[in-house]
This record gives structure tokens, C-alpha cells and sequence, in this order.
């Protein structure tokens, strides 16, 4: 029996520490040894998930680098602007990583990254979570059925609550809070990251890209809306307002807890009164019209590859309902589906039946044959990408889905020209990467 694996959680965050829970369902597999977290509270918490001595605290990445290789592993849920500077001494000091994406902002410090993991020869996963999704997955398996793939169709429809909390009062707002001011960066290069893999190895070549912000817009805000919704917004605007704090944050006190709350961590179930106290002097308290977003709220884009198919992606927020949707045509048929209903169709061109096509439709729902007991996030994808990234490092066979840094490349790459392609309205080339 194989000892389990010994990781470091670095960035002691939300995403961070849902990937870390892991070594509760599976401790023969994954221990979590040690935090690296400039915040002496999210330090004390993660000290106390994971039963942890003191001597196993660390202030920050370059901390723990300075101390040598204390486990085989770190997972990097630091925030988007800190990975390359807290990946690579951590890949020099001998650690195996789990870095939550984007892995790099920039195509510069993308190109840093990949050659850190040539030099220092080290097994880099990113967590590219969708891909782990078993509708997604399923999906991939399928795809010889199709033949040559002719052209993809993703879409992504970003919920009222989500695209608030996240990207117009959130953290991923402007590049001031996360060093980037993408979207494409921050939500949909999981989108991006699965047209790369559903094309398996065939390089996009060129791009463009079309999108901006629509509705949170100074000049959209009500007539008479103050600056703060529980402070100096008028009472009837307020309660107008789809979008107040009241609505958004105080009647579902429960969700997003993990942004919206996150200065109240340290008391024991907060009151609404001291949730309404945070929301008068927070960022998700501030009207969301009057924020100082930078981020688009719908953008398309448009993909050729090196074999001339070409992909779509279209994202659209302010929905009511979040919704992911894929359809995949090739030459001999096509596969379409929406991944939060666990269901897609796979049609097969058959002259000899009526239709002259048959059709199977999976439900993943009923799906037989999945043993593992795993479930949690991003439509099962979480607790499935740690369970890949320790199978690497164990020498298992990893994976259908694996998301080594190199299989990344592309989708970054094609973020960066794209985002670059909206700006300038042009078509833009994406520069060829050598990975292997």
C-alpha cells in the first residue's frame, strides 16, 4: 500500500480548501501537513481542519520555499496575480503542484512558468475542474463517434447573484483587485480550456472576439441611487432594485458565503444585524452600477483551428438561471447537451434508418459504472481533479481528463488573443507554443 501523498496548502482560500478536503474522504490517498497564508486567521482555521503543529505555519510562499521540500506536494490557491511568483520557487524548492487557474496572466509570465516545470522537472495540474465533470468527460470518450470534429458551440450563461458577487462587486472586478480585468481569464478559460480538449492537440491558429459591459453602468443606475444600498439609497430605490445588497446578500444569507462574509470567518454564526453592519462598509454593499468594474458582462468569441474547423464560445451574464451548453458537430454526426442537466444527446448519421440518423441520449443522472462515491462542485469535477493530480504523483494511470500546465497552454494562449482581439477589433494569430 502506497503511503499517501503530503501536500501544503498555499493560499488557504476557498477554492483551496475544497480541493484539501479531499484528504478527509480519501486519507490513505492525500494528508494535508502544513498551511502558507498571510492571514493569521485563515491560517488558525486550516490549523485546526487539519489538526496541524504551529512549526507547519507559514506566512507565505516564499516562507516555506526558504525551508526546503517539507511534503510532496503544494496546492496553489493563491489569488490569479500571485501564481507564477509563488509557483516557481515552490517548483525549485522540489514540489509537485495543484495551481488553480488562470495559471498566468500574461503570456509572458506563461512562458516563465512552462519553462520553471522544464527546468525544475517537476508535475504541474491545473485546475481546469470542468474537465473532471462527468457530462464533460462522457462527452470526450464519445468523440471518435463523430470523426473529424467540425466545429464547437460553448456557451455560458452567468447568473445575476454570480456575475455580482464575483465579477461587478467582487474580487475579479478590475486589475487593481486581481491583476486582470478578463473575464475570459477569470471565468470562461474553463470554457476555452474544453474546445482545446474536445480538439484534441489541434492548435488554434486565429481569433477574434467581440463584447463589453452593458448593464452596470454608471449612466444605468436608478434615478436618485446613492452610493451605498443600506446607507444613502433612498428607501423606494432601494427596494426597487433587483441587484440591492438587501436582496442580493441579506434575504440568502447563505449564499456566497465564502466572499460576501469573509470578514466575519472569525465569529461563530454571525446575525443578520452584524451581516447588515459588514454590508455598510464592504465592496458588496456599494451599488453596483457605481463600482469600479472593469470587466465585460457579455463577450463572444470566435476560434479557427490549424485544420480549419472552428469554435464559438458565447458568454452572457445576468441570467436568472446559471447554464453551461456544448454542441460538438464532426463528420459522421454530432453531440449537444447542457451540463447542468447531466444530459446529453449523441446523434450518429445512419442512412439505412428512417431518421438516417440514431440517436442515444446519456443521462449522467442514471449513468452506471461510476464506483468512486465522488461528487461536490463544478458538476462533480472538484473532488475528481484531486483525485487525478494524486494519481499522477502515485504513478497511477492518470485520467481521460488529466490537465498537466503543457495541456493548458493553448487555452491560455487563445484567452490572451482573444481578450487582445476585443480591444482592438481585429483578428488576431495565436503564436505557436512549443510544450513538449
Amino acid at each position: 500500500m502506497n503511503k499517501p501523498i503530503t501536500a501544503i496548502i498555499v493560499g488557504a482560500g476557498h477554492r483551496s480548501l475544497i480541493y484539501a478536503r479531499y484528504a478527509f474522504t480519501h486519507p490513505d490517498r492525500l494528508r494535508i501537513v502544513g498551511i502558507a497564508d498571510p492571514d493569521a486567521e485563515r491560517r488558525k482555521m486550516g490549523q485546526e481542519m487539519f489538526n496541524l503543529p504551529d512549526s507547519m505555519l507559514f506566512e507565505n510562499a516564499a516562507s516555506l520555499a526558504a525551508r526546503g521540500k517539507l511534503a510532496d506536494a503544494v496546492i496553489n490557491g493563491t489569488m490569479d496575480q500571485q501564481h507564477v511568483e509563488t509557483a516557481i520557487p515552490l517548483l525549485a524548492a522540489g514540489y509537485d503542484m495543484l495551481l488553480e487557474k488562470p495559471f498566468a496572466l500574461t503570456e509572458t509570465e506563461l512562458r516563465a512558468l512552462v519553462e520553471a516545470v522544464r527546468r525544475y522537472n517537476r508535475k504541474v495540474m491545473i485546475c481546469h475542474v470542468l474537465r473532471y465533470a462527468p457530462f464533460y468527460a462522457e462527452i470526450r470518450r464519445r468523440l471518435p463517434l463523430l470523426g473529424k470534429i467540425q466545429g464547437i458551440e460553448t456557451t455560458e450563461h452567468v447568473s445575476h447573484h454570480h456575475m455580482l458577487v464575483g465579477y461587478v462587486r467582487g474580487k475579479w472586478r478590475n486589475t487593481a483587485m486581481a491583476g486582470h480585468h478578463s473575464m475570459l481569464l477569470a471565468k470562461c478559460c474553463h470554457d476555452i480550456d474544453l474546445i482545446m480538449w474536445m480538439k484534441s492537440g489541434v492548435a488554434p491558429v486565429r481569433v477574434s472576439s467581440f463584447g463589453g459591459m452593458q448593464q452596470f453602468r454608471p449612466e444605468n443606475a436608478p434615478a436618485g441611487a446613492g452610493e451605498r444600498c443600506l446607507v444613502d439609497c433612498p428607501a423606494q430605490v432601494e427596494a426597487d432594485c433587483p441587484f440591492s445588497a438587501r436582496k442580493q446578500y441579506l434575504e440568502h444569507p447563505d449564499r456566497w458565503t465564502f466572499y460576501v462574509w469573509r470578514d466575519l470567518e472569525n465569529v461563530k454564526e454571525p446575525t443578520l444585524e452584524q451581516k447588515a453592519a459588514l454590508l455598510r462598509r464592504s465592496d458588496y454593499g456599494r451599488c453596483a452600477y457605481k463600482m469600479d468594474t472593469e470587466v465585460v458582462d457579455n463577450q463572444t468569441v470566435i476560434i479557427q483551428f490549424a485544420d480549419g474547423s472552428i469554435a464559438s464560445h458565447n458568454m452572457l451574464s445576468g441570467t436568472p438561471v446559471p447554464q453551461r451548453s456544448i454542441h460538438i458537430t464532426g463528420e459522421r454526426g454530432e453531440i449537444t447537451g447542457k451540463v447542468d442537466d447531466s444530459r446529453f444527446v449523441l446523434r450518429v448519421l445512419d442512412p439505412h434508418s428512417t431518421d438516417e440518423y440514431r440517436e442515444e441520449i446519456m443521462d449522467l443522472n442514471v449513468l452506471s459504472g461510476d464506483t468512486s462515491g465522488m461528487s461536490g462542485g463544478h458538476a462533480g469535477g472538484d473532488e475528481r481533479l484531486v483525485h487525478d493530480f494524486v494519481s499522477v504523483l502515485l504513478g497511477e494511470t492518470p485520467s481521460i481528463s488529466c490537465t498537466s500546465i503543457m495541456d493548458s497552454v493553448a487555452g491560455h494562449m487563445t484567452v490572451f488573443c482573444a481578450d487582445r482581439a476585443m480591444e482592438t477589433g481585429s483578428v488576431v494569430e495565436i503564436p505557436a507554443l512549443q510544450v513538449q
